[in-house]
């Protein structure tokens, strides 16, 4: 009788379990029919961030991934809303459903994998060198013994100090608070080069066509993708498929075009 009991309240067991997991996954499921009940998915971003998401001089947010979510959602028949949000708590933001993605030149790392989900990649981001239009530098090789610019902590240092080869081959790396001051210098042949993240780089570039040119060299890529929760599985696949439609008709090259000159969107 005992072991028929066992038996029994296994059973129970494992159909509750059963239909509790099934529960939890049609809930998981529900997020794109979430999404088309509000009419609106939320975009989480800092507004600070040219040129992906900042504010232009009449205080509206602008940029290319402003753009690019505009675009996405009117594929997905629904409206954007976009909100500023405090850069080192954005994936507690999202997290916490302040927030439905998290759109504003994300990287996608394996750190950030453990605490969320991520769409495919739409962009594929570069670590650039940049020199003037009549310079003779024409490789990584040639930077040997010239001195490059970059701005100070960002991403563009670690990419430099990671080329080993490259790095050591430098006669002096100068610092800057920022990447205008760098590009300047350059024009002026302080420097002889800068090494800049290419989404900025190229924004930059695009606003003084004639002075600078991209060495066909890079120090490393690096994949975009928007941050979603790792629940919202059916929203993340709507997503995608828009994500796809814009890079097959065209949508997304014309958006870059517009941002950087150039169609830098991953194929």
């Amino acid at each position: 009788m005992k072991k028929k009991l066992g038996i029994l309240a296994a059973l129970i067991f494992f159909t509750a379990a059963l239909f509790s997991g099934c529960g939890q996954s049609s809930k998981a499921n529900t997020s794109w029919n979430d999404i088309k009940s509000k009419g609106e998915f939320v975009v989480g971003l800092d507004d600070s961030f040219p040129p992906m998401g900042f504010r232009d001089s009449k205080g509206h947010i602008v940029g290319f991934d402003i753009d690019m979510a505009k675009a996405a959602a009117k594929k997905m028949g629904v409206k954007v809303v976009f909100k500023p949000v405090e850069w080192d708590g954005i994936i507690l933001s999202l997290n916490n459903k302040d927030i439905d993605v998290i759109w504003n030149g994300l990287t996608i790392t394996e750190d950030r994998k453990k605490h969320i989900s991520f769409s495919k990649v739409y962009l594929q981001n570069k670590q650039i060198i940049v020199v003037k239009n009549n310079s003779n530098i024409k490789t990584k090789k040639d930077l040997s013994g010239k001195t490059v610019g970059l701005q100070l902590g960002s991403s563009s240092e670690t990419a430099l100090k990671s080329d080993a080869a490259t790095s050591k081959s430098l006669k002096n790396v100068r610092k800057y608070s920022n990447n205008t001051e760098a590009l300047l210098d350059l024009n002026q042949g302080r420097i002889d080069a800068v090494v800049v993240d290419e989404v900025v780089g190229r924004y930059y570039l695009k606003k003084k066509p004639g002075l600078y040119k991209v060495l066909d060299d890079n120090l490393g890529k690096e994949n975009y993708g928007v941050g979603i929760r790792k629940s919202d599985t059916s929203f993340r696949n709507k997503l995608n498929e828009a994500l796809d439609s814009m890079k097959k008709d065209g949508t997304a090259d014309k958006i870059s075009q517009k941002w950087f000159n150039k169609d830098i969107i991953a194929k």
